[in-house]
């Protein structure tokens, strides 16, 4: 019988978290009997209520007025989710065809905002991945001038850094190649740690005059380049997408949400987030369990991108605690999944 009226209550707490996802609305007893078969009378879903209000579930703003949940019942309603409702293959196909229209990775990335936004109604959010997790694919050299040159340095995760090279001496047109050459055999393959002490290595040699005299000064700029670009932490860039989704919410109007709007337009906080991905799975956070204070008037829905051996960066939604969140994991997870297809696909 405890286990009945366990199940039942549970049932309860799904239908008004529902209810008040779907209206924003304060969900009363009758408002449950009437959109739900709950199968039991006025009477003992008031009870039930009662009972999910002192476990601290649901919460009532007026005396007068419905329940709504809090984020102790958000996290119960999200925990008892055992089936994410799957997106219909049509979503899928746009899903995909969308994302494969992206001309290099940052705008595969930008498009899998714009669509998290679309689908979600939320703010979207991906962080660009670190240019270390990857290996050299290519390093092209190309000569501007007698004195300066571009390098275009392209990592396995389709990752691509431009940087101009001034030299102290002039370069000879037919020299470029034996530099792309050289430069290529220290970086290709390589992880980025292992590229900047192998591209060290050979700045060092042509210190100790082991390589060409008429390559030396351009090997010594063009190393030191390198290692200042691999050095480097480009995943502190943050794509966002929906913020004007916010605006309309009645948490906004109160004040609750501008705390999120600030910490958005900082994007401190949301790259640290998005920089602690570790996985693929995804994660939901529901306001005092978020660890930054910003974001604790909001729930954020993240997971990562790449694979589960090398997760690249990651990507979630942020807003509201009344969030579909079926719906939002639902959408969270197939767009990460389709990224990380097409970038596998091409690193390949």
């Amino acid at each position: 019988m405890a286990a009945n009226t366990e199940q039942r209550r549970h049932e309860v707490l799904r239908a008004i978290v529902a209810d008040y996802i779907a209206s924003q609305e304060p969900v009363g007893s009758k408002f449950l009997l009437e959109r739900h078969q709950l199968g039991v009378s006025s009477a003992t879903i008031r009870n039930d209520m009662a009972a999910l209000e002192a476990d601290g579930l649901i919460t009532q703003q007026h005396a007068s007025s419905g329940r709504i949940p809090t984020a102790k019942g958000y996290r119960l309603f999200v925990d008892n989710i055992h089936r994410i409702k799957p997106l219909s293959v049509a979503e899928r196909r746009a899903i995909l065809e969308f994302l494969e229209h992206g001309v290099d990775l940052e705008d595969v990335l930008r498009r899998s905002a714009q669509l998290l936004a679309q689908l979600t109604r939320q703010v979207a959010v991906v962080n660009l991945p670190d240019l270390r997790v990857g290996r050299v694919k290519h390093c092209e050299v190309v000569q501007l001038s007698e004195h300066r040159l571009l390098l275009v340095l392209i990592t396995d995760t389709g990752r691509v850094d431009q940087r101009n090279v001034d030299l102290t001496e002039p370069l000879a047109a037919e020299e470029v190649m034996r530099l792309r050459d050289l430069v290529n055999g220290a970086l290709v393959g390589r992880t980025l740690d292992d590229a900047c002490a192998e591209i060290s290595t050979v700045a060092a040699q042509a210190k100790g005059k082991t390589l060409p005299e008429e390559l030396r000064g351009a090997v010594r700029s063009v190393a030191t380049v390198l290692v200042e670009t691999m050095l480097e932490r480009p995943n502190d860039r943050l794509i966002l997408a929906g913020t004007p989704n916010l605006a309309g919410t009645n948490l906004l109007r109160a004040g609750e949400l501008t705390p999120v709007l600030e910490a958005l337009e900082e994007q401190v906080v949301v790259l640290k987030l998005l920089n602690g991905v570790r996985d693929m799975q995804v994660k939901v956070s529901i306001g005092e369990e978020n660890e930054d204070e910003e974001l604790r008037g909001a729930s954020v829905i993240s997971t990562g991108y790449g694979s589960q051996d090398a997760v690249l960066g990651g990507m979630g939604v942020v807003g509201p605690t009344h969030l579909d969140y079926p719906g939002t994991i639902s959408s969270v997870t197939a767009v990460a999944y389709y990224v990380s297809q097409i970038l596998l696909s091409e690193k390949g």
